[in-house]
């Protein structure tokens, strides 16, 4: 828990670095500006899209005739633009979380270990295309299993638990990885991983949290909708900077742990090749 606590205040200290800020600058722009552009070029058509496709719903209709009743026709247009914005966070922040993975990482553990770990021994245990696939492998079960869950979102309370711990899963299986592609071994990296399994998924599940925050942005009023494109963008920015804290957290952290691994063996072996202690010799007179 020191060690959890250590990384952690490390981290938003780092986050506040001019280095840090101008990294996060090339997803944020890449994202962002996507996002943005899709928003402004496509968002009408979406809404009509799945406006269509509800009032095509044989099922569906009955259903909506009794929210217009209750609330007016108007809710419609507010129904298609929520399912719009609840398919696209998700793809929202998985595109978050790989550029920033892809493009802050390496850089943020080198500052990382410039700054505190100079004398950490780089191993590569892991390529940078192993890195992807795994990161890919990741994002697909995730993506699966927040499609596979959508519908529970509509529960009260729901959507504020089950979508922060499957993103917690996914930053933690990504950054661990990440984090120690360069400077540990194969067998170390399934080593930390394993010994501090329920610390990375902590960090992981408090990260997946303060991801959710952005998305409180919708939840403000129904009228945010109207400027959803633009939202979207500020919401990519929100993200960058939470994924951007969570690479720093888990840099400390693991970085940390592996210096402390190697340690331990280190002590270890050094323990193991001891000689062993010379027999006392026989007193004169004395027998067995």
């Amino acid at each position: 828990m020191r060690l959890l606590l250590d990384s952690f205040w490390r981290a938003l200290a780092y986050l506040l670095m001019p280095r840090v800020v101008g990294l996060s600058l090339l997803p944020l722009l890449i994202a962002g500006g996507a996002s943005l552009a899709l928003g402004w070029f496509f968002w009408e058509s979406a809404l009509a899209g799945v406006r269509e496709t509800l009032e095509g719903w044989s099922l569906i209709e009955p259903l909506l005739k009794w929210i217009d009743s209750g609330l007016g026709p108007h809710f419609r247009v507010a129904l298609a633009a929520l399912i719009v914005v609840a398919l696209a966070v998700p793809v929202v922040v998985v595109a978050s979380l790989m550029l920033v993975a892809l493009l802050m990482t390496p850089a943020i553990v080198s500052l990382v270990a410039e700054r505190r770990f100079s004398q950490l021994e780089r191993k590569r245990g892991a390529s940078f295309w192993q890195g992807a696939l795994w990161g890919l492998g990741c994002t697909a079960l995730a993506l699966v299993a927040s499609f596979v869950t959508m519908p529970f979102w509509l529960i009260p309370g729901v959507v504020l638990i089950v979508p922060p711990l499957i993103w917690g899963w996914l930053t933690t299986r990504v950054m661990a990885f990440d984090v120690l592609a360069e400077h540990a071994s194969r067998e170390e990296r399934r080593t930390l991983m394993g010994q501090y399994g329920w610390q990375l998924l902590l960090m992981g599940i408090i990260t997946g949290f303060l991801g959710a925050a952005p998305s409180m942005i919708w939840a403000v009023s129904a009228m945010t909708l109207v400027f959803a494109p633009l939202l979207m963008a500020v919401s990519v920015w929100l993200y960058t900077l939470v994924f951007a804290f969570s690479a720093l957290w888990f840099a400390h952290y693991l970085l940390a742990a592996l210096q402390l691994h190697r340690a331990s063996m280190t002590a270890a072996v050094v323990v193991d090749v001891a000689p062993p202690a010379s027999p006392l010799p026989d007193l004169p007179g004395t027998t067995l």
